[in-house]
């Protein structure tokens, strides 16, 4: 059964799984629907058409669910969709999307330190971490196992490629390809992202090919079609790291790339 403390609000029609914690004076919309094992902590928020998981932890005062910043919104339900073992420390936020049924995602096993802010529309993969008070702009699309330092903010309708970082109080407004770190305002690429890859099992190879793209696109001072046409060039194009390297510029958006 769910534990849920006396003093909580839960609104009639929202759908609480089994073993979900519920803590004082936390607020449960009407919407919302919340996975397995759960914990609401006390004083903390999920509202709007919000889909939770299991395993999740919503730290106090964190409010998930709420409406979109976009002066654009019209009305409709716009949603909120998470998925498990995810953890919102304190005072950070999640908003739902803009237009009718359409979704801000946020995967799995994401830490989402306190006081970050999770836009309208955005797409965060698994097991993101946002140190504090880092702030994601609206669309912003993260891939797996990137990482957003202390303090930073990412431009709307920016993408951060995988393993990437961007450094503490930094500003990003153009694409961060994988792998890579950026610093600064507006951010640059400064080095390769070795400690992310090393910890999550890249083998020396895969580095050593990062850092020799990292000096094709960076130091080389090639045009961005150039550069793609010259890792395309190598052996190991078709290697995980380059091949992802590739396809991230490939595609990137109208922001362009860092």
């Amino acid at each position: 059964m769910a534990k849920i403390h006396p003093t909580a609000i839960i609104e009639s029609g929202a759908q609480i799984d089994e073993d979900v914690e519920i803590g004082a004076y936390a607020y449960i919309g009407a919407n919302v629907s919340i996975g397995k094992s759960s914990c609401i902590a006390h004083h903390a928020t999920v509202d709007g058409h919000t889909e939770m998981g299991s395993d999740n932890q919503v730290f106090p005062y964190s409010y998930i669910g709420g409406k979109t910043h976009d002066l654009k919104f019209v009305g409709g339900t716009p949603r909120l969709k998470i998925g498990n073992g995810n953890v919102f420390r304190e005072y950070s936020t999640a908003h739902c999307a803009t237009k009718n049924d359409e979704y801000t995602i946020i995967g799995n096993n994401n830490s989402i330190l306190a006081y970050s802010h999770i836009a309208h529309d955005c797409e965060v993969g698994n097991r993101v971490i946002m140190s504090s008070h880092a702030a994601l702009g609206g669309h912003v699309k993260v891939e797996d196992f990137a990482v957003i330092g202390w303090g930073s903010g990412v431009h709307q309708f920016c993408r951060v490629g995988a393993y990437a970082m961007l450094s503490a109080s930094s500003k990003l407004v153009k694409d961060l390809p994988p792998f890579m770190m950026a610093d600064g305002s507006p951010a640059n690429v400064c080095a390769i992202n070795k400690v992310n890859m090393q910890r999550n099992g890249f083998d020396s190879k895969e580095i050593d090919l990062v850092f020799s793209a990292f000096k094709v696109i960076y130091k080389r001072r090639l045009m961005r079609g150039n550069a793609i046409e010259e890792l395309e060039a190598n052996p190991n194009a078709s290697n995980r790291v380059l091949d992802a390297i590739i396809k991230f510029a490939k595609s990137a958006t109208e922001r362009g790339i860092v």
